[in-house]
Parts: C-alpha cells; sequence; structure tokens
C-alpha cells in the first residue's frame, strides 16, 4: 500500500513533537525548539500552562460532552463573559476556525432573508485571503492553489484587492450582503488593514445596510495586544470569527453577532454536534482566567514592541535578506528579498537553528510567540534568527 495511514495532504518536515514546555516543543530524541510559531497563533499560553492543564482535566473527571439538546451552564457562562469583553450580543461555539467561518457565512445571509431581502447573499472578499479549507472557505478566497480541482464552488463571493476601498465599494451592488474580511491578513502575507481601509468598509455597511464579518481567527483573542484587532480601529463588526487562542490548544471556535446581525439564526438553522460542549468551555473559561487577568494585555503589547525593536535592529546587520517588519503585536512577519525564499529560509530555521516560525504568502515568514514570553525568549529568537541569516544559501545560490 502506497498511501500513508495519515491521508498525505501536509508536507510534513522532519519536526516531529512529543513534548511541550513554556516557550519550547521537544522532539522524540530530546532535542529542543524555540517555539516561535505556537501552532500556527494557537498555543496563547504556551505549552503546559498549569491553569489551562488543570482545568481540562478537572473537567474531563466531571462532564466532557453532552448534546446540545440539553441546556449548557457552561456554555452560557463562557458566552457571557465574551459577550462581556466584545462588541457581541451573542455566540454561537464551533470546534475550529472554519466552522466559525461558516456559521459567520449563514448569519450573514440569514440576515438579509429574515428582512424579506433574499437576493443579498454576497460577500465581497479580498484577495490573498485564508479563511479555512471548507468548500465555503476556500469559495470566499481567490487564491487558486486552495480552490483547484475542488470545483464547482460556492457561489455568493466576489474579490477586491486588500486595502483598496475604492475597488471593494465598487462591487457592492442589489446582491450585496456585506464584507468578509481579516483585520489583518495572517497567510496573506502579514498585512494589517489600514485605518482608512476597515474604517471605510464600516462606514459602507451602515450606509448600504450590509453586514461587517470580520475574521479574527489568527489575529483576534490578544494576539496584537488588544483582547480584538478591531479596537485598534476604532470601529465594531456585526459578525465576528474566534478560535486558535481561543482555546490555546484545546479545538475550540466562536461565531460572535450582535443581536441585530443574529436575527435570522432561529432554531433549526444552525448546529453542531461537540461545539461548546463542557470540556470545550472549561478550556476556553481557563484562557479568559489568565488573558484578563490586569496587565496581561498589556504585556503582550509591551512585548510585541520589544520583539519589533528587535527586529529593527536586527534586519540592518541582514539587509541582503530582509525587506520589511509587517504586523501588529505578536504577529508579526518578515518579508524577504530574494523572490519566492521564505518557505526555504523556515526550513533552515528549524532544521539548523532550532527556531519554529511558520511561512506566509509575499514572501513574508510568521513570527508567532505564545503570549506569555518574556525578554529572555525574545533574546534567544533573535539570536536564533541572526545565526540563521548569517548561515542561509538559497538553493537557487548553490
Amino acid at each position: 500500500m502506497a498511501i500513508t495511514p495519515l491521508m498525505p495532504v501536509y508536507p510534513r518536515c522532519g519536526v516531529r513533537p512529543v513534548r511541550g514546555e513554556g516557550v519550547y516543543l521537544y522532539g522524540e530524541r530530546g532535542e529542543q525548539y524555540l517555539d516561535f510559531a505556537a501552532g500556527i497563533a494557537v498555543n496563547a499560553l504556551g505549552h503546559g500552562h498549569p491553569h489551562l492543564t488543570k482545568a481540562i482535566q478537572e473537567q474531563a473527571a466531571t462532564l466532557m460532552h453532552v448534546s446540545n439538546l440539553y441546556g449548557s451552564p457552561q456554555g452560557e457562562a463562557l458566552a457571557q463573559r465574551i459577550v462581556d469583553n466584545s462588541f457581541a450580543d451573542t455566540v454561537f461555539f464551533t470546534n475550529s476556525g472554519v466552522e466559525a467561518i461558516e456559521c459567520a457565512i449563514k448569519t450573514a445571509r440569514r440576515y438579509h432573508y429574515a428582512n424579506g431581502n433574499p437576493q443579498r447573499h454576497k460577500l465581497i472578499t479580498f484577495k490573498n485571503a485564508f479563511h479555512g479549507r471548507s468548500l465555503g472557505a476556500i469559495s470566499a478566497t481567490d487564491q487558486a492553489k486552495m480552490r483547484d480541482g475542488f470545483e464547482p464552488l460556492l457561489p455568493g463571493f466576489a474579490y477586491a484587492r486588500f486595502n483598496d476601498l475604492e475597488g471593494a465599494l465598487a462591487l457592492i451592488d442589489d446582491e450585496t450582503a456585506g464584507f468578509l474580511v481579516e483585520t489583518v491578513q495572517g497567510e496573506g502575507g502579514m498585512t494589517a488593514g489600514t485605518p482608512e481601509f476597515i474604517q471605510g468598509l464600516r462606514k459602507a455597511c451602515d450606509e448600504h445596510g450590509l453586514l461587517l464579518v470580520l475574521d479574527e481567527i489568527q489575529c483576534g483573542y490578544g494576539r496584537t495586544g488588544k483582547m480584538w484587532a478591531y479596537e485598534h480601529y476604532g470601529i465594531t463588526p456585526d459578525i465576528l470569527t474566534a478560535a486558535k487562542g481561543i482555546g490555546g490548544g484545546f479545538p475550540l471556535g466562536a461565531c460572535l453577532a450582535t443581536e441585530e446581525a443574529a436575527k435570522g439564526m432561529v432554531i433549526g438553522t444552525h448546529g453542531s454536534t461537540y461545539g461548546g460542549n463542557p470540556l470545550a468551555m472549561a478550556a476556553g473559561q481557563a484562557i479568559l482566567d489568565v488573558m484578563l487577568e490586569p496587565g496581561f494585555l498589556d504585556h503582550v503589547t509591551a512585548m510585541g514592541d520589544r520583539l519589533r525593536q528587535a527586529f529593527e535592529q536586527m534586519i540592518p546587520n541582514h539587509d541582503h535578506l530582509f525587506e520589511e517588519i509587517r504586523g501588529k503585536g505578536l504577529m508579526l512577519g518578515i518579508k524577504m528579498k530574494e523572490p519566492a525564499v521564505s518557505r526555504e529560509f523556515v526550513a533552515h530555521l528549524r532544521d539548523n537553528h532550532g527556531l519554529l516560525t511558520v511561512a506566509a504568502g509575499e514572501n513574508v515568514f510568521r513570527v508567532l510567540p505564545p503570549l506569555v514570553i518574556d525578554e529572555s525568549h525574545i533574546a534567544e529568537c533573535v539570536e536564533r534568527l541572526s545565526a540563521g541569516a548569517r548561515t542561509f544559501v538559497p538553493a537557487s545560490d548553490d
């Protein structure tokens, strides 16, 4: 049999983690890695955080799962806490980010249906976006690498360039339901929305009766130094998707909405077998316990500023290799000068210097450490990154 037991859809590398502690991962042979990938922005509290671990252990011993046919005191409590710390009035819990995206798309369409405008089903989305791998999510992006071979895709999307407000507004027509946009693009190149762009989309929604749907699966939940990335822009969305850091490694996502935006989501319109089960809710509560402690987000902001400053000081020493720094808070990316080498450089850092980062689009590599890093981890990251830059020889130069 040629195919592997695990379906071969991932280009898995030679790193095989078996244990994590704080900001470090350890492989089968005991090798240590400084984890500045954090499961692609998932392990917000690092590995083995005692409060998160204890909460999951205690809940697993009490009650792991029941059907959503029954009342959920655990889900109600976490939803209320999220509502109290966001724009939202209501929350639907999912198992992943892409399920939150599916819920958001349905919520936006159902809103206009409930208002007597079923023709308003189209979402304007943005080039280089990444919203997940379901058919709905890949239909919402223009990236051929995710779409090829899966046609016919879900209709009802139009695509503008990210940060091109005029281009986005030009796509509004009688079928438009709203905009679906990452507040900060992650996989697409670590590009933050400009204030003019994000605020302009909000204004257009208000003027045309549309919904602003923000994908904050990667950039939300403290990653940028604020609880939500939209807080940097002085606006609020109508619908928002969250995941990754919300469970700190436990599978959990959420679709947040205002009461008005969720008016069409009534009994029977959506569901999830596992979404919001007691074990997931315990993990979510533990994450918020830590994130809402006084000073936690200030620490993320300070560490984000310090990491950016360290990169800015480092780049002139390797200006043949690095071009610019992108992103916000502890969601940073470094764009490389030589074309198409970011993935190769990520592999070089991983295999030769024990530093884990993540490749992105536009020849950028992502630096997404746990939010609990300190100055010593930043110094270690820069040391390993600088060593990697000194020893890196692109394949084209061999």
